[in-house]
């Protein structure tokens, strides 16, 4: 079935069943189904869809947008780029007497200076800015998180890994990547506290879990803003 509202059509499949209510679901493709009580009318299937219109519609998008990975960035003028969880847009400008490409946050804009207006360039310069301001971040998120740990981490860098978001080895060094400095901050501050934890106890057990809940009881939250939005933080 399909249905129109203020401009947008959704298709949506529509069953009847014993239940006692209606509700709607989306399956893991971004699908719509609309699961009734027999004998429910086609009117009020659209009156609950309608009340719920925007909600469905960017659920959807989210799931689908996921599901086809990260867009290849063209690094036009307004496109937006994560830091700390928001939407930033990049302004590039050609300056070629500066010494080095660089990225300065300027109010809500990204200003991105670079010696040659080429896409590699302007993506070295990014990366360079997210590795930097990654390793401010989370030097500043362990000292605040220090007071919960008897021992220190012996050195912490940034890494370009492409499977983890932090590690810890035997050494207590600890090793984070430079997107997290897309992510909230609550969210990096989850990352470190995690990887500090395995100072303490390097495998995930039931001790190394009590560990980080005490420390960030809704951890499981912050897992799921980056198992959701991890395909956005590239360059």
């Amino acid at each position: 079935m399909k249905h129109t509202h203020s401009g947008e059509t959704i298709h949506f499949e529509l069953t009847y069943k014993n239940r006692k209510s209606t509700g709607i679901y989306l399956d893991n493709y971004g699908n719509i189904e609309v699961l009734a009580p027999k004998g429910t009318s086609e009117e009020s299937v659209i009156r609950l869809l309608e009340d719920n219109w925007e909600k469905v519609l960017l659920k959807s998008k989210e799931i689908k947008d996921r599901l086809n990975g990260p867009q290849l960035k063209t690094y036009q003028k307004g496109e937006p780029f994560l830091y700390l969880g928001k939407s930033f847009p990049i302004e590039v400008h050609h300056n070629p007497d500066i010494e080095q490409d660089h990225v300065t946050l300027k109010g809500e804009i990204l200003n991105v200076q670079v010696k040659e207006v080429e896409d590699k360039q302007i993506k070295q310069a990014l990366k360079r800015f997210y590795y930097q301001r990654c390793k401010a971040i989370v030097e500043r998120s362990i000292s605040i998180h220090q007071p919960n740990f008897k021992i220190k981490p012996r050195s912490v860098r940034i890494s370009d890994s492409q499977t983890t978001w932090g590690t810890c080895d035997g050494r207590r060094r600890l090793t984070f990547n430079w997107k997290l400095a897309m992510a909230p901050q609550d969210v990096i501050d989850y990352v470190v506290v995690h990887e500090m934890c395995h100072m303490v106890h390097l495998n995930h057990d039931r001790s190394f879990w009590r560990l980080v809940g005490n420390i960030v009881p809704d951890y499981k939250e912050k897992e799921q803003w980056l198992a959701k939005t991890s395909w956005k933080m590239t360059v």
